[in-house]
């Protein structure tokens, strides 16, 4: 009997820690094409949390300050969205082609995503 109990015990214990968020972007680039320097480009990435467990998005940041984003803060329960917003802002940026990473941290089995947006700026 004590056997059986241990046993017992080991599933549910695999099955809860088998239990975890994932994170799936609809898009993870976007190319704005050719615009103005003098006009800000934002994009929305949306995702879904595909996993069986609460989905948290920590932190997102972005690799340089012409780029701020913006993200989803509350959890995002098993099937439900949510997303990260990017604004590109290129006054004052060397024109021409500009490839942009934003980097989204969360507690999801793929813990990192990167997404990129990228375009060719031109003078106003």
């Amino acid at each position: 009997m004590k056997k059986i109990l241990t046993l017992i015990a080991v599933v549910m214990f695999s099955l809860v820690a088998a239990a975890q968020a994932e994170i799936k972007f609809d898009k993870t680039s976007h190319n704005f094409g050719t615009f103005s320097e003098a006009q800000p480009q934002t994009v929305t990435f949306t995702f879904t949390n595909t996993g069986d467990k609460p989905l948290i998005v920590q932190q997102v940041f972005t690799s340089c300050g012409c780029t701020v984003a913006e993200y989803t803060k509350t959890e995002v329960k098993p099937g439900e969205k949510g997303s990260v917003t990017a604004t590109y802002n290129g006054k004052g940026q060397t024109l021409g082609h500009i490839k942009k990473m934003i980097t989204v941290r969360t507690n999801a089995s793929n813990s990192i995503v990167r997404l990129y947006i990228e375009g060719n700026m031109v003078k106003k």
